[in-house]
């Protein structure tokens, strides 16, 4: 047992995932506690050096969440992971672990808009310089990297114009200039595509999306392959004496955990975006049948995506996977079993034939989420990425006609037939 190597299905069932010692609890537990009796004062102290591993307080680490963990970093092929309580809170946790004032990041401009806010904005009050690039052109990528920039960013499948990062490219390039690239997983899944089998240094998640499927939990994860070298020379804040733990090197100390390491008890600590025992319990509950949803999703969001190119009132269609797709070389190599549910159309009408279009619609559910078992719609314009000014929203592939869908895992007929009523209002439409 211990030699076999499993398969990927049975993983996102078994792995972080044993009985409980005491009750024999086949499911794994929501420890909902906020701390935990220690078993002497000598390994308290040492829980809280980091000289033993144990569970101190629930911000930092809790059982349940540690099992959600676990279950990520092994299908992404991980050193480990580290939960935090959004997507949003994990990424800017990364930024805070590795960045200082003067620090610059490459971007991708195809990004969620909170992510472009998040780097625009918020970097920007922290004095960390930012250039966004054409994720589709490696010389931009070659050209914004300085002898600052200390992180490359991007997304497995841009949101929502449906980019395909070549991630083996895009990490080489990093490599060669020191730099991590990191990269936002969410809409592929690891059933979809792992970015650490193709040169990445770190996979954040939205666990809020796919991965926990059904849309009732706020969760993010950060998993680290644990082959970067933090000790290049390039990040003091990971390798040098870190004054927050008496002059720990965390690399040194730690080696491939050294980052998720600095990541859990400094970052996470400090910051407190702690995932809830709870929400962590629903998320690993939702990733047991990621393999089965993600199948339908993409068979799903397949059959919608030729309806839409199809038809004779769309503009444009934005999936990959379609057969003409610019995307479809890349699509091949990173993404063969599909190009997960999320993509974009064009309706000529603008905004409001957006707005008569979405109002027609009843089985797709009009909100600010994607990944949910439910179909769902929104107009990223005025919602999803409202923050982002003209020039942006072309970046991002974004019109003033542009509908976004999250397909799910309904009957496809069914999900016709309702996009259907969205074309019948536009042509009733004065």
């Amino acid at each position: 047992m211990a030699d076999r190597e499993f398969g990927f299905e049975t993983r996102t069932v078994h792995a972080g995932s044993r009985p409980e010692p005491t009750t024999g609890a086949r499911a794994t537990p929501i420890y909902q506690t906020t701390s935990y009796v220690f078993e002497d004062t000598e390994a308290a102290a040492a829980y809280f050096n980091l000289q033993e591993y144990g569970n101190t307080y629930s911000r930092i680490m809790n059982p349940s969440v540690a099992a959600f963990e676990e279950r990520i970093a092994n299908l992404d092929g991980g050193a480990g992971a580290v939960a935090f309580a959004s997507g949003l809170a994990a990424q800017s946790a990364v930024l805070f672990t590795l960045l200082r004032p003067g620090d610059h990041v490459v971007c991708s401009s195809a990004l969620y808009g909170g992510s472009v806010t998040q780097f625009k904005h918020v970097l920007g009050k922290l004095s960390v310089g930012l250039e966004f690039v054409d994720p589709d052109d490696l010389e931009a990528w070659r050209g914004a990297i300085g002898d600052n920039t200390k992180l490359l960013f991007a997304e497995t499948i841009g949101n929502p114009g449906g980019n395909i990062l070549d991630i083996e490219a895009v990490a080489q390039l990093a490599h060669e200039h020191g730099c991590p690239l990191m990269v936002d997983n969410t809409f592929a899944t690891p059933y979809l595509c792992r970015p650490l089998e193709w040169g990445a240094d770190l996979v954040v998640y939205s666990a809020t999306k796919f991965l926990g499927g059904h849309g009732t939990s706020l969760g993010g994860v950060v998993v680290d392959s644990g082959e970067f070298n933090w000790s290049n020379g390039r990040f003091p804040v990971v390798a040098d004496p870190s004054p927050a733990y008496h002059g720990l090197a965390f690399h040194e100390t730690f080696g491939v955990y050294g980052f998720l390491t600095k990541l859990r008890a400094e970052t996470l600590r400090d910051l407190g975006a702690a995932l809830s025992p709870f929400n962590a319990f629903l998320l690993a509950q939702g990733v047991e049948t990621l393999p089965l949803r993600m199948r339908a999703h993409v068979a799903n969001a397949q059959t919608v995506a030729e309806f839409l190119q199809s038809h004779p009132m769309v503009a444009r269609v934005t999936y990959p996977g379609l057969p003409d797709s610019r995307y479809r070389s890349l699509v091949e190599k990173y993404l063969p079993l599909g190009c997960s549910a999320v993509f974009c159309f064009d309706l000529p009408g603008g905004r409001e034939a957006g707005r008569r279009f979405i109002e027609a619609l009843s089985l797709f559910s009009h909100l600010a989420n994607v990944g949910d078992a439910k179909s769902l719609v929104i107009h990223p314009a005025s919602t999803t990425h409202r923050q982002l000014n003209d020039q942006e929203l072309t970046a991002a592939g974004i019109g003033s006609g542009t509908i976004r869908l999250s397909v799910g895992i309904e009957d496809a007929g069914d999900l016709v037939w309702d996009l259907e009523q969205g074309f019948s209002a536009l042509e009733a439409a004065p």
